[in-house]
């Protein structure tokens, strides 16, 4: 089932901006249709929050996880020259329209994870440690948890701290707001007890997006008494998506779903 669903009703999107052009975010659904209830996965591509690049961070993630047994939608939010909080308003929504739908979709409401990559993997951070249990105003699908169950972070913008972020991501997330946000939206600042669990990879040899930013968050996890999965990979530039010309990271994709087999028992 490929379908794009409008995340709110056309022209009720919070924050809409109409001098910042037409669009409204959605997801493109990629849902397994056969007669059987599945695990389900929110992809958030990466582009710096400046673009959004669903070709090798969103519709062949997608291809992998159907493969994989697991239904899957892309999440197209808002960039540049929208700025926090629109992106994370629109993930939040995704998560909570998955679990609003997941009967009729045939989701299991208690295995929806999200994965993120580079920017998306900032934005997938946000999702998993800045969610309610539902909100009291608003819709029937805002009365709903945005809480994913799992989360995976592929070299993501996990920090944005000036010594180890990629700047631009930075400055597009923060427009002009209070650069305080910066440190309150960066990773290693944002542990709480309930978050889901974790698995992260990066590259040693990311040039864009130093490997600190997801070995800082990692030990995050670790200090506040949590377990992740973390694989540090030798080679590879930034934004390789699955990978599959570089040795050893072309196997994160089975690593992966190994793992959300795991954690989704």
């Amino acid at each position: 089932m490929h379908q794009i669903i409008r995340l709110w009703t056309p022209g009720e999107t919070p924050l809409l901006n109409a001098s910042y052009g037409d669009f409204e975010p959605d997801i493109e659904l990629w849902l397994l249709e056969d007669g059987n209830t599945h695990p389900c996965v929110v992809v958030i591509p990466g582009g710096a929050y400046a673009g959004v690049c669903d070709g090798h961070e969103g519709r062949e993630i997608c291809e992998l996880l159907n493969d994989a047994g697991y239904s899957a939608v892309i999440l197209h939010y808002r960039v540049h020259p929208y700025c926090y909080p629109a992106p994370q308003l629109d993930a939040h929504r995704a998560v909570r329209t998955v679990r609003f739908f997941a009967k009729e979709w045939g989701v299991y409401p208690d295995k929806i994870g999200v994965i993120g990559f580079s920017a998306g993997g900032h934005l997938a951070m946000c999702a998993a440690l800045d969610f309610d249990y539902g909100l009291a105003e608003g819709d029937e699908i805002d009365r709903v948890s945005s809480r994913p169950d799992n989360a995976a972070l592929c070299y993501g913008v996990l920090s944005l701290d000036p010594a180890i972020t990629h700047m631009g991501t930075r400055e597009n997330f923060l427009g002009d707001n209070d650069p305080a946000l910066a440190e309150k939206y960066s990773g290693e600042n944002m542990m709480r007890p309930d978050m889901p669990p974790f698995f992260l990879w990066h590259t040693s040899e990311d040039g864009a997006v130093p490997p600190e930013c997801s070995l800082r968050f990692a030990s995050a996890l670790i200090g506040s008494g949590k377990q992740c999965t973390l694989h540090m990979f030798p080679q590879g530039e930034h934004g390789l998506g699955r990978a599959k010309n570089t040795p050893l990271a072309n196997q994160w994709g089975e690593l992966y779903v190994n793992w959300l087999n795991f954690v989704n028992g």
